[in-house]
């Protein structure tokens, strides 16, 4: 006798229920008595199907934070039995990758020379027909079932999430900054904050002259125009958002039922809570305007007790920093051991930013190590750094406060040890990089259900 579906719904044994899905089928869902899986309490039968994600991004080298998440997500992925499909950009300082042939080749728009060439590289700044008919060809080979896209714009550009959904294929985008409300995706003009084009108003770009040239501004309005119209943003299913600060910024174009909050995660077994220091305080990340590093360098001739600071990093300010402060230490860029070693080795970190943060993975490193951090007052900052718990937040900008806040713990060990302590603690609570996995597996699943 055919049963109902209420009979089947009512027939379970210890290990075996039964779901229905999105599409009024039922699915074998296996509980294991006495185990928990590390993808959660249950593990979905899918038979001999094994899980395939897209992972795009336009970087596959470590140039950033988007390319730290991008790469532990992609470890973690495979780890977890997950198949990973790479879609990316050619370089010659790309890690390898077994669909490196399916690349979109090297743009570098600052040097591109001829008029014929610079159309045509602005046109593809917009849209990447490159793009389009690769990851056509990669997925008609791999079809994937979740696509997880991280920074994409300018060189593979939103064009590929259209195609992504001509496929079928759910997709997922992890918003690293604020691109989706403003054209630039810093949120800033001529170093101030600035909203104005609100996710919709891109022509505001050149009326605002918000960049160093008005083809710039050109271009980045008819970029911002081009996928709104097309809609290529609205092909998403779900936008992963690190930050509150950023769900509620980005709300403003996106459905708020679209974005999920997932705050980065670290893997904490790569990281030694020190208990003690060198007593030198210390900067990581780019030597740019906007990441306040010039507040940082004035606040320091500012303590009123004597420290080092040493800044790890590079970029378009390095040379005049350098030659400007002969008495900080200008360490260059650092990865692996040697970078921990630093944070370990410091009396804690600063963050100075005058640009909206979304979630500093520096932050999030220096807390892994136990050290204390001070923070602008802005952007995402707020939420990893309690204020007079793991840290101290200061007015963006202010070098007068920030010197202050460094004063206060450079001249008490035992302040700055307790915030490293809690910091840690914190991290281990939040942004644990095994937290955040579970998280985005379900989310994968839900979409691939």
């Amino acid at each position: 006798m055919k049963q109902s579906r209420k009979d089947l719904a009512d027939t379970r044994d210890l290990r075996i229920n039964l779901i229905l899905n999105r599409w009024g089928e039922y699915s074998e869902v296996y509980f294991i008595p006495g185990e928990k899986s590390r993808r959660g309490q249950l593990t979905q039968k899918q038979g001999n199907h094994k899980m395939k994600v897209l992972m795009a991004n336009k970087f596959f080298y470590l140039n950033g934070g988007s390319e730290r998440v991008f790469f532990q997500e992609r470890e973690l992925l495979q780890k977890e039995g997950i198949s990973v499909i790479d879609f990316s950009m050619q370089d010659e300082r790309n890690l390898y990758s077994p669909y490196a042939e399916f690349f979109v080749e090297n743009i570098n728009y600052a040097s591109a020379s001829g008029l014929f060439r610079k159309l045509k590289t602005a046109a593809s700044f917009i849209h990447s027909g490159e793009a389009v008919r690769k990851l056509e060809k990669l997925l008609e080979r791999e079809r994937p079932d979740v696509a997880h896209l991280h920074n994409i714009y300018h060189q593979l550009t939103p064009s590929i999430i259209t195609v992504l959904k001509k496929h079928g294929v759910k997709t997922v985008l992890t918003l690293h900054d604020y691109k989706l409300i403003c054209p630039s995706y810093l949120a800033l003009n001529k170093g101030r904050i600035c909203t104005v084009c609100d996710g919709r108003a891109f022509w505001k770009a050149v009326i605002c002259h918000c960049q160093a040239s008005r083809m710039q501004e050109l271009l980045l309005a008819a970029e911002g125009l081009w996928h709104l119209w097309q809609r290529s943003y609205e092909a998403v299913d779900i936008f992963i958002a690190p930050s509150r600060f950023l769900v509620d910024l980005t709300g403003r174009r996106i459905p708020r039922e679209k974005i999920r909050l997932l705050r980065n995660g670290i893997n904490l077994d790569k990281y030694f809570s020190y208990c003690d220091d060198k007593g030198y305080a210390l900067y990581l990340g780019r030597l740019s305007k906007e990441k306040g590093i010039r507040t940082l360098l004035d606040a320091h001739n500012k303590l009123n007790t004597a420290v080092s600071l040493k800044v790890v990093g590079d970029g378009p300010l390095a040379e005049s920093l350098q030659s400007a402060y002969p008495d900080v230490q200008f360490i260059g860029y650092k990865t692996g051991m040697e970078l921990n070693d630093l944070i370990g080795e410091a009396a804690f970190v600063v963050v100075p930013s005058e640009c909206y943060e979304n979630c500093s993975m520096s932050v999030l490193e220096a807390m892994a190590s136990g050290k204390a951090v001070i923070g602008s007052n802005l952007g995402g900052l707020p939420e990893q750094i309690e204020d007079g718990v793991s840290g101290f937040l200061f007015e963006p900008g202010n070098a007068r406060d920030l010197a202050e806040k460094m004063d206060r713990l450079i001249q008490d060990k035992m302040l700055r040890q307790d915030m490293g302590m809690a910091g840690r603690k914190i991290m281990e609570e939040k942004f644990s990089l095994h937290e955040h996995g579970k998280k985005l597996i379900s989310i994968y699943r839900q979409l691939s259900n």
